[in-house]
């Protein structure tokens, strides 16, 4: 059976590929994000989501590799996440009552063959309008602080977002039709990868 790798650190989307079947290992890539740079958001996280694949596939002579990376996407602007809580706080005062969108770079290597496909997952957040304390209660909890965006769907910050268009796993970090998809470019059927019925 290939053996497959997950290019991330995030235990979200660790999370969501172990729920729907497969069991990864784990290689962080090491990548230094603050280097890259791009013109767009969604370029920004396509870029780094092949940085972080390629840098893993390097050092490996088989097996397929994911790499992702996530933004989030406010009036032009790629967020990522925030560097400190009075960031994170001033971030969230500008996000309440707006609607951003959640982008997911996903990039898949086959590494005996060197084939690979990638592309952007967007999804649509409706943010809601938590109160000053609501704000300073959800940053003390320390989550915004670990998640690009400076939000989640399935923890605390669940609270303050209204609604979602699009797919909510794009916003966890991974879109399970969007890495199907770019699986079966490199010719490799996701079923291939169950190691579960999930």
């Amino acid at each position: 059976m290939t053996e497959l790798v997950l290019a991330s650190a995030s235990p979200a989307r660790l999370g969501v590929l172990r729920a729907a079947g497969l069991d990864p290992k784990v290689i962080v890539s090491g990548v230094d994000e603050d280097a890259i740079t791009a013109e767009t958001p969604a370029a920004l996280c396509l870029v780094l989501a092949k940085a972080k694949a390629a840098a893993v596939a390097a050092s490996l002579e088989d097996g397929v590799v994911i790499g992702c990376d996530s933004v989030l996407e406010l009036d032009g602007v790629a967020y990522g996440k925030p560097s400190s809580p009075e960031e994170a706080v001033s971030r969230w005062r500008s996000m309440r009552g707006r609607t951003g969108h959640l982008l997911t770079g996903h990039c898949v290597i086959d590494v005996a063959s060197g084939r690979q496909a990638a592309a952007v997952g967007t999804t649509v957040v409706r943010f809601g309008a938590p109160t000053d304390e609501e704000i300073s209660a959800y940053v003390a909890s320390g989550e915004p602080l670990k998640v690009a965006g400076a939000f989640t769907l399935d923890g605390l910050g669940g609270w303050f977002v209204d609604g979602i268009d699009g797919d909510h796993g794009n916003v966890l970090g991974i879109s399970l039709p969007l890495l199907r998809r770019l699986l079966g470019e490199i010719g490799v059927p996701v079923t291939s990868l169950w190691t579960s019925a999930g």
